[in-house]
């Protein structure tokens, strides 16, 4: 692994052994974060730590639970010479307790309150890689990105948003120079349940709450109008509104997992209005979309929702424009081409341009990228988690299961039942099903 690692920081691209975790966290620290390899403690934490935000009631709420849980497991993870460790979604450190010899060795590293260990500025590192990976992780030894955390066995959880799939907190148990056994991810997973509950529960109302929302103002607006949640996925839309969504016409969404995604991509605004929701609770803004059903740019305005006085979505009115102007964001002249997508094939680790990627398939957790290359396994875990990468612009998600580059589309063909099926360019001329929810976006995109 030691060996792996050298080889792979002097600009080699095989990664033989190296789990595909861990080989996606090495190239975000190598090509995008630039961690030094060599970092033998973490850097002191900060307001302006890259993810960081606001701590909501939310948030706190959630930090309180998991503080509640990690006390409850000290104790076992203290007798077998480990520590527990609680961290907020930048990464920054609230809470370690446990072997009293084990904290002072994780002071020596700077595993401590005020401390940060998102990947950016850690490396590959069981909380900071838990925050980036969709489920629970376990970096161990020569695993780590840097040298001065190899003696650690760390085992991380992130405790993510039930509607935007933010983290929120990181749950984490570490281990200096021994094995974790075999109950750690048992004590993870029970640990970080409740935490979870109380966002699904949040989540739920929420979607009542803009179900309720939009029901007042449809009732005194002539304006097409939907409600859509932080993520800009949509909870209900009136029948001129599901025209330029793409989705069916009052139809509640409640539940964020079954909530209507847009054929619209309106996941930056719905983002940018919570964030100037939190700084002005007055604030509406309005800019103009291209929706597909005309070659002029459609109005669009955007009025925040409050549960308890939090954001939680906005109510999105079509046909006028009102309020602050939302300018389209402008690329950082800092910033190079867009990362690579990874792709795993035997030892090799293959950095694919977008376009060579023709689409993606998830058996599970697993993702399967069809390219020039052949079929390579992702190294990103969870077709959700590469969307949130590489979604946009060509890529287009069809199915649950499927993510397509829209421009690798050969034909379309339509099934007894109705049914349509991309055929994708290749040899193979592989088949992709469009799920029902998705082919007005399909239809749009293609220009049917």
């Amino acid at each position: 692994m030691t060996a792996a690692r050298e080889r792979f920081l002097a600009g080699d691209e095989r990664v033989r052994g190296v789990r595909p975790e861990v080989a996606t966290s090495w190239y975000r620290c190598r090509e995008q974060y630039h961690v030094d390899p060599g970092l033998r403690e973490a850097p002191a934490a900060s307001a302006q730590d890259e993810g960081s935000s606001e701590h909501t009631l939310e948030h706190e709420i959630v930090f309180a639970q998991l503080g509640g849980a990690a006390a409850s497991i000290s104790s076992e993870v203290e007798s077998l010479g480990g520590v527990v460790t609680v961290a907020d979604g930048a990464g920054r450190i609230l809470t370690v307790q446990g072997d009293k010899e084990t904290l002072r060795r994780a002071r020596d590293s700077n595993m401590a309150p005020w401390s940060c260990w998102s990947e950016w500025a850690t490396g590959t590192n069981g909380m900071g890689t838990a925050l980036e990976a969709p489920g629970a992780v376990l970096i161990s030894g020569p695993e780590h990105w840097c040298t001065g955390f190899d003696e650690w066995i760390c085992a991380g959880v992130a405790v993510r948003d039930a509607v935007t799939g933010d983290p929120v907190a990181v749950l984490d148990v570490s281990a200096w120079r021994a094995n974790l056994p075999t109950q750690a991810a048992e004590w993870l997973s029970k640990a970080v349940g409740g935490a979870r509950a109380i966002l699904r529960q949040r989540a739920r109302d929420s979607g009542a709450e803009l179900a309720a929302a939009f029901a007042q103002a449809g009732a005194r607006s002539g304006q097409a109008l939907a409600a859509l949640d932080a993520s800009g996925k949509v909870v209900i839309a009136d029948e001129e509104a599901s025209l330029f969504l793409g989705v069916p016409a009052r139809v509640p969404a409640l539940d964020p997992a079954v909530r209507w995604r847009p054929g619209l991509d309106l996941g930056r605004l719905a983002r940018h209005a919570t964030k100037q929701a939190r700084l002005d609770r007055g604030w509406v803004g309005s800019t103009q979309i291209v929706t597909g059903l005309s070659s002029e740019p459609c109005r669009i305005t955007l009025r925040p929702v409050f549960l308890t006085d939090q954001p939680i979505g906005t109510l999105a009115a079509f046909g006028f424009e009102d309020g602050d102007p939302i300018e389209r964001e402008a690329p950082d002249p800092g910033l190079s081409s867009p990362p690579r997508i990874v792709g795993l094939s035997g030892e090799r680790m293959v950095l694919l341009h977008r376009p060579e990627v023709h689409f993606a398939e998830a058996d599970g957790n697993d993702v399967w990228l069809v390219t020039d290359e052949g079929r390579l396994q992702a190294a990103v875990r969870g077709i959700d988690k590469l969307e949130e990468e590489i979604g946009g612009g060509e890529f287009l998600r069809v199915h649950r299961r499927f993510l397509v580059n829209l421009s690798c589309v050969r034909a379309v063909e339509r099934g007894q039942r109705g049914e349509l099926s991309l055929i994708m360019d290749g040899t193979g001329r592989e088949a992709v099903p469009v799920s029902r929810r998705n082919v007005p976006a399909v239809r749009r995109a293609l220009g049917l």
